[in-house]
């Protein structure tokens, strides 16, 4: 069985984001990328599902500037097997990067395609529900837990009531949420070793997918800076603040 794994470059979550003095967009210069937090749950997941033997073959996919194969390096390095980068500057779209993510997975066969539930740089939420569409197979979204039982796999989802599971015939989409592990560090000999797995490189040209963007960017801002707190002398000072100065209460 092979799995599919689809990893982004995004800032790393630790980074405060800068944006651009005239406001165009984020300034990366300087800053420090990392795999997106929720794709690398993904490979994590992917890598231990290999060590129960469930999965034979990891591949790890990226869609985005030739630098994003260092985030394809480091998902080799804790476990996966090889990396397709389909390179482009153009910003990504979720349903451009589905329909190359669909092409990758019927040309590779793969049984299950592990994604984060979303980006922490556009918080869009959609690439695997839009993936699920395209190819006609089941998804199990925000996953908390995933049990391969043959052909079916059972995911533990996270919904407002609570956990409900679904059970998915096989190929399926899954999207992975915090709770479902903790991502391992890259041992320094596999970091070594996946400078030697094969990464092949595509273009969405390759996919017959135009990345032309449909959305425009008119401005972006940082949010407001927090006002100080005050302190209060009394529960009638509070109250009187919340009132007339905050206009929180009537």
């Amino acid at each position: 069985m092979k799995a599919l794994v689809a990893v982004k470059r995004v800032i790393d979550y630790n980074v405060k984001v800068r944006v651009k003095a005239d406001h165009s967009s984020v300034d990366l210069s300087n800053t420090k990328m990392s795999i997106n937090p929720f794709d690398e749950i993904a490979v994590e997941e992917a890598v231990r599902l290999k060590e129960k033997g469930v999965i034979d073959e990891i591949i790890v996919a990226s869609i985005g500037p030739k630098e994003a194969q260092e985030q394809i390096r480091t998902a080799l390095a804790l476990g996966a097997d090889r990396g397709v980068l389909v390179v482009t500057e153009d910003k990504t779209q979720p349903l451009q990067v589905a329909k190359i993510l669909k092409q990758i997975a019927d040309q590779e066969g793969t049984e299950i395609v592990l994604l984060g539930k979303q980006a922490i740089d556009d918080d869009n939420n959609q690439t695997g529900q839009m993936l699920a569409a395209l190819m006609g197979v089941g998804q199990g979204t925000f996953a908390s837990e995933v049990v391969v039982e043959g052909d079916k796999v059972n995911v533990t989802r996270e919904i407002d009531g609570g956990l409900q599971t679904v059970a998915l015939d096989l190929p399926a989409i899954i999207t992975t949420d915090l709770r479902l592990n903790e991502p391992r560090f890259a041992k320094l000999p596999n970091i070594m070793k996946a400078k030697k797995k094969p990464l092949d490189e595509k273009t969405p040209a390759d996919f017959g997918v135009d990345m032309t963007s449909k959305q425009e960017i008119v401005k972006v801002v940082p949010p407001a800076e927090r006002s100080a707190g005050v302190r209060v002398a009394s529960v009638d000072e509070l109250v009187d603040k919340l009132k007339n100065e905050a206009k929180v209460i009537g």
